[in-house]
């Protein structure tokens, strides 16, 4: 499986920021759930919000009410795109963001990070 993130960038407070996740590869019909983390400096990297297959969604409570984690497979190709929209963003929000993806055999794969820089 192949993820590439996207979006991230330098906001003020209270801004909004839309990452996306552009997912494909061998696997992609095994993916079980589809998710965001962070990591801060200094800090591990923790769960922002994941998505399963069926919709389920799920979020930090960190970042409920805030932020929603969405997906779009509108073509019905093996690709689709997972999108966090980032709204009422705090400096504490400051992260390296990673999408995953974690098939139903359990095999967790990572994008690479876009940082996120929110200032006060």
């Amino acid at each position: 499986v192949q993820l590439q993130a996207s979006g991230g960038g330098l906001v003020q407070a209270g801004g909004s920021l839309r990452l996306s996740c552009a997912v494909s590869g061998r696997y992609f019909y095994n993916i079980q759930t589809r998710g965001w983390y962070r990591q801060a400096p200094g800090k591990q990297r923790e769960l922002v919000a994941t998505i399963t297959s069926g919709g389920t969604t799920n979020y930090a409570d960190s970042v409920k009410g805030r932020f929603t984690i969405s997906r779009d497979n509108a073509q019905n190709m093996a690709q689709d795109m997972v999108y966090l929209q980032m709204n009422s963003l705090k400096p504490e929000d400051t992260a390296v963001y990673y999408c995953n993806a974690v098939l139903w055999a359990g095999r967790t794969y990572w994008g690479q990070g876009t940082q996120v820089t929110v200032s006060s």
